[in-house]
C-alpha cells in the first residue's frame, strides 16, 4: 500500500473514531466478529443436511471450490468497501463511487444490502428461537423414546404454538439488539470474546464424543471419500449458491465490519482466516453429526429436518443423550446468535448515520420494526399458515425474496462495482495484495468468474437455469 493510501487509510479511522463509530481493538477482534458473522445455522443446520442430501464427498469438493471462486472474492471486496468507506453500507460505496467519478445510483446497492440483512433477522431470529427451546428440552430428557412420527409431532407442536415462538424469537431479538445497543468495543467484542470461543470449544466437545460411537470413521468416508457418480448438476448449483451464502454475503453485514477494520490490517489474509475458519465450522459440524445419525441407523439425507426431527431421535437413544444434546443446541444457538448480531449492525449503522441520531434510539426503531416483522413469520407457522401469496407463506416469501433475489443481485452487482467501476489501482491499494501476479489472478477471477458464477446461482433459483 502507497504512503497516500496509508494516510488517507489513517484520516479515515481517526475520523471514525471522531464520529463515535469505533473500531475493532485489533485483527483478532475483527476475525472473530467476522467468523461469527459467517458461522450460523448455515454451517451447523445446512451445510449438514445439503451435504447429505447431494451425496457426501463429491459434493464436499465442488462446495470448497466455489468457496475460492465466489465466497473468498467476494468477501475481500465487501470489507475492502466497509474499510475503505469507513461508513455503513449505503455511506460506503457512495464515497468510493464519488471517488472513482462513478455514478451515484451505485450507493443503492448499500442500500439493498441493508434492506436484505434486515429483512433476513426478521425470520432468522424466529428460526434461531427453535435453537433456544430445543436446548432445555434436550437436557431435560424430553428427546428420550423417540421415533421418527413422535419426534417430527414434537417439532410440529412446537410450530403450531405461536405464542411460545414468539418467546423464544422475543428473546433472541432482545439478546441482539441489547448487545449490539452498547457498541462495537462494550457490546460486539465483548460477548464475541466469550461466544466464539465458546462455540468452538462445544464443537470439538461434541467431535470428540462422536469418535466414540464407532462410526466415525464411516462418516469421515462420507464427507471427504469423492465419489463424483453421486453428483449431479443439481448439487453442483447448491453447492455454488451454499458458497455465496454461507459468508454472510451481500446483507451488509461484512461491509459494516469492514468499516470498524483498523488501518494496516492485511484485507486478503484477514478474509481468507474468516473465509478457512468459517469452512472448518462446518465440516467440524458434519464430523459430529453424521457419526450420530450413522450410529443410530438414521439417514444422512433427512433433508431440513436433519437437526430438529431426526438428530432428537438419536440424542434420546444414545448413552449421555441429555448432556450432549443440550450443548449441541446451545451451540447452534450461539451461532446463530452471532450471526444475528452481525445482521443488525448495518440497519443501526445506517440509521445512526443516515439520520444523526443515538445508537439506543436506532436500536429501538429498529428493533420495535423488526418484532412486528418477525410475528408474520411465527403466523405462517399456524394461525397464517393457510395464508398464502403466489402459493407461498409469509415466511417462504421472505426466505425467497432475501435468498433468492436480493442476495445474488446484490452480490452481482458489489463485484460489478468493484471490478468495473473502480480502479485497479484503487482496489490493489485498498487490499494490501503487493504480489502482482496473485493480485492479476485474484483480478481475473472477481471481473469475470466470481459474476458468472453468482449469474448461474441466481438463474438457477429463477428456474432458467439447470
Amino acid at each position: 500500500m502507497s504512503q497516500d493510501s496509508i494516510a488517507a487509510a489513517n484520516v479515515a479511522g481517526a475520523s471514525s473514531s471522531a464520529t463515535g463509530r469505533g473500531l475493532w481493538s485489533s485483527r483478532w477482534m475483527f476475525f472473530l466478529a467476522a467468523t461469527g458473522s459467517a458461522v450460523g445455522l448455515g454451517n451447523i443446520w445446512k451445510f449438514p443436511y445439503i451435504t447429505g442430501e447431494n451425496g457426501g464427498g463429491a459434493f464436499v469438493l465442488v462446495y470448497l471450490a466455489c468457496i475460492l471462486v465466489i465466497g473468498i472474492p467476494l468477501l475481500m471486496t465487501e470489507v475492502m468497501i466497509g474499510r475503505r468507506g469507513r461508513a455503513n453500507p449505503e455511506g460506503a460505496i457512495a464515497t468510493l463511487a464519488k471517488r472513482a467519478g462513478a455514478s451515484r445510483h451505485w450507493r443503492k446497492l448499500g442500500t439493498m444490502a441493508v434492506l436484505t440483512g434486515f429483512l433476513i433477522l426478521s425470520f432468522y431470529s424466529v428460526v434461531a428461537g427453535w435453537a433456544l427451546a430445543y436446548a432445555p428440552a434436550a437436557a431435560m430428557g424430553s428427546f428420550a423414546g423417540l421415533d421418527g412420527e413422535s419426534s417430527g409431532a414434537l417439532f410440529g407442536a412446537m410450530l403450531g404454538d405461536p405464542w411460545k415462538l414468539i418467546g423464544y424469537g422475543t428473546l433472541v431479538l432482545l439478546l441482539t439488539l441489547g448487545i449490539v445497543g452498547l457498541g462495537v468495543r462494550e457490546g460486539l467484542e465483548r460477548s464475541l470474546r466469550f461466544m466464539m470461543p465458546g462455540l468452538f470449544v462445544l464443537l470439538l466437545v461434541l467431535v470428540g464424543y462422536a469418535t466414540t460411537t464407532g462410526h466415525f470413521g464411516e462418516a469421515v468416508h462420507f464427507l471427504f471419500a469423492a465419489d463424483f457418480s453421486k453428483l449431479s448438476a443439481q448439487s453442483v448449483l447448491v453447492a455454488l449458491g451454499h458458497a455465496f451464502f454461507t459468508l454472510s454475503l451481500a446483507s451488509g453485514a461484512m461491509m459494516v465490519y469492514g468499516s470498524y477494520l483498523p488501518a494496516g490490517t492485511s484485507i486478503a489474509r484477514t478474509s481468507l482466516m474468516v473465509a478457512l475458519a468459517d469452512t472448518g465450522v462446518a465440516l467440524l459440524a458434519g464430523l459430529a453429526i453424521f457419526p450420530l445419525v450413522f450410529a443410530n441407523g438414521l439417514e444422512p439425507g433427512a433433508g431440513p429436518g436433519l437437526i430438529f426431527v431426526t438428530l432428537p431421535i438419536a440424542f434420546g437413544q444414545m448413552p449421555f443423550g441429555q448432556l450432549v444434546g443440550g450443548l449441541f443446541f446451545i451451540m447452534l444457538a450461539i451461532a446463530a446468535l452471532t450471526s444475528a448480531i452481525s445482521l443488525s449492525e448495518p440497519t443501526i449503522a445506517w440509521l445512526s448515520e443516515k439520520f444523526a441520531i443515538g445508537r439506543l434510539k436506532a436500536v429501538l426503531l429498529s428493533g420495535i420494526t423488526l418484532w412486528l416483522l418477525s410475528l408474520g413469520t411465527v403466523l405462517s407457522f399456524n394461525l397464517w399458515s393457510e395464508f398464502t401469496l403466489f402459493g407461498k407463506t409469509f415466511f417462504d416469501s421472505l426466505d425467497y425474496l432475501t435468498t433468492n433475489l436480493m442476495m445474488p443481485l446484490g452480490g452481482l452487482g458489489t463485484v460489478l462495482f468493484t471490478g468495473w467501476a473502480l480502479s485497479r489501482t484503487t482496489v490493489q491499494e485498498a487490499l494490501g495484495i503487493n504480489h502482482p501476479q496473485l493480485f492479476k489472478l485474484w483480478w481475473l477471477v472477481l471481473r469475470w468468474l466470481t459474476p458468472l458464477g453468482i449469474l448461474v446461482v441466481f438463474l438457477h433459483t429463477l428456474g432458467l437455469f439447470g
